[in-house]
């Protein structure tokens, strides 16, 4: 018998025996649970106890709490009333609701400035060991390799083309529209050619592209290496003596550079194609038309500022996703959050980077 509830003129007495361990945890929940503890305070005696741990000390808390029963006397062996005190006091510290921690304005601004600078420096060094796995490829070309490169063109740029091709071809068709609903007004219809030509080589084309690369490939590249890491594919190559950046991240980076002027140039194309669909009904400007306007009225400029655009943007969505899959945390939630992170990443560092070239453009003149 582990417990007994002994009644007297100056109180419940819960006498205690026995050893209260772990592995008598259920027979000495079972005895607890049968005993009439009464829901007032009561004296109890663990003089005879042998042994107590802290899941029985658990056990005798819990059942007192749950019929409502304070101790007003604890007589215990010392040891045994250390590890009771100890036990409720975690309990207390369970029950307390959690502090929240509220930071000032301008200490949040502060902690958000310098979260952003590690960011930077985080990608900065990502950066610099992918121009040294560069160099190093540039120096031995045959430690690049060809295979996973082409398993990357072929996934990043030719399974892309009928995405890209769709979204662009009704982007420009919108584009058309609205821009037509203005200019017909002045008997300007004719100037819908040049602006959708040049908005969409120059600016939309490209940043259209890059942003749905971002949620495409981007993503993919930081849950295909988290994965890795998470499975621990990446410390065997470690292993094997075999460089990640080269094997893994250099085919990645090298494809997203050469295949978004390729769906640029593919997206322009598009684009073009649904604002000559729309222009012919609406605005009552013939394919021929359209197609000799185009070829009057677009510089080559325009183009190569867009392809430029392209290769930029790329190479920065893939550092990001993959840079993002190599630090991934050891666990699945993480990928998640990871590979969340990426998207959102990519398009803000697309924009920003879009809005630097504009700038830079519009002051050298080109």
């Amino acid at each position: 018998m582990y417990c007994r509830l002994q009644r007297g003129p100056d109180g419940a007495v819960l006498l205690l025996s026995g050893q209260w361990s772990l592995a008598r945890l259920a027979d000495i929940d079972a005895e607890l649970g049968a005993v009439a503890l009464p829901s007032l305070p009561i004296k109890v005696d663990g003089t005879r106890l042998q042994a107590l741990d802290t899941g029985g000390a658990l056990a005798l808390l819990l059942r007192l709490a749950a019929a409502g029963t304070t101790i007003a006397q604890l007589d215990v062996k010392p040891g045994h009333g250390r590890v009771i005190d100890a036990v409720r006091a975690r309990m207390d510290d369970d029950d307390a609701p959690p502090q929240r921690y509220r930071r000032r304005p301008l200490a949040a601004l502060g902690f958000a400035a310098v979260k952003l600078g590690w960011k930077l420096h985080c990608h900065l060094e990502f950066l610099g060991r992918v121009m040294h796995a560069l160099a190093e490829v540039v120096r031995h070309p045959g430690r690049l390799r060809w295979k996973e490169l082409a398993a990357q063109l072929q996934h990043v740029c030719l399974e892309a083309i009928p995405v890209v091709a769709l979204v662009s071809f009704l982007i420009g068709m919108v584009l058309a529209y609205l821009f037509g609903l203005q200019a017909e007004k002045y008997g300007a219809s004719i100037f819908v050619v040049d602006a959708v030509a040049i908005g969409v080589s120059r600016e939309i084309g490209p940043l259209m592209v890059a942003v749905i690369m971002a949620g495409r490939s981007g993503s993919a590249f930081t849950a295909q290496l988290g994965t890795m890491r998470l499975t621990e594919e990446i410390d065997a190559l470690r292993t094997l003596g075999l460089s990640p950046m080269q094997v893994l991240v250099l085919p990645r980076v090298l494809a997203s550079v050469l295949a978004l002027p390729l769906l640029v140039f593919v997206g322009d194309v598009a684009a073009l194609g649904g604002a000559m669909a729309i222009s012919d009904p609406l605005l009552d400007v013939s394919p021929l038309t359209f197609i000799g306007r185009v070829d009057s009225q677009l510089a080559f400029r325009h183009v190569a500022v867009g392809l430029a655009k392209g290769a930029i943007f790329g190479a920065a969505i893939a550092l990001i996703g993959c840079r993002a899959g190599m630090t991934v945390g050891r666990d699945a939630r993480s990928i998640g959050t990871s590979t969340t992170s990426t998207v959102v990443q990519g398009i803000v560092w697309v924009i920003l980077l879009d809005a630097l070239f504009a700038v830079l453009l519009q002051e050298a003149g080109i």
